[in-house]
């Protein structure tokens, strides 16, 4: 894209852009119409799947359960922990409200002088 003018690319962006259906269009303005670039290079797959920590979603999940006895948790438990893992590394609502919900909830129970679940 080196070989267009700024006035060229954002021509081609918003052709992409209304070419697009509703939902995806409804996804690119929820995260940010002027953070999208459809022109960007595809990340290799390994990047995709680090956190902010720069861990992959193996990493994190060994991490934390290495941290509980095996025997304090169960095969439902640990699929439940992967399952956050990697809405939170691929950024998605529905883990970002339970996740925010879980936060919540733990400071209302501390709050109230409540033992955590």
């Amino acid at each position: 894209m080196n070989d267009f003018t700024p006035e060229e690319i954002e021509k081609r962006k918003k052709a992409i852009f209304d070419a697009m259906g509703k939902r995806g269009q409804r996804q690119i303005l929820k995260k940010g119409y002027d953070k999208w670039d459809p022109f960007q290079e595809p990340k290799d797959p390994i990047d995709i799947r680090k956190d902010k920590t720069q861990r992959t979603s193996q990493e994190l999940i060994r991490e934390f359960l290495s941290r509980i006895e095996h025997e304090d948790y169960s095969n439902t438990y640990a699929q439940g922990a992967l399952e956050m893992c990697l809405g939170i590394i691929n950024d998605e609502e529905r883990i970002r409200g339970m996740f925010d919900f879980a936060c919540w909830y733990k400071t209302l129970l501390h709050q109230e002088g409540h033992d955590t679940l």
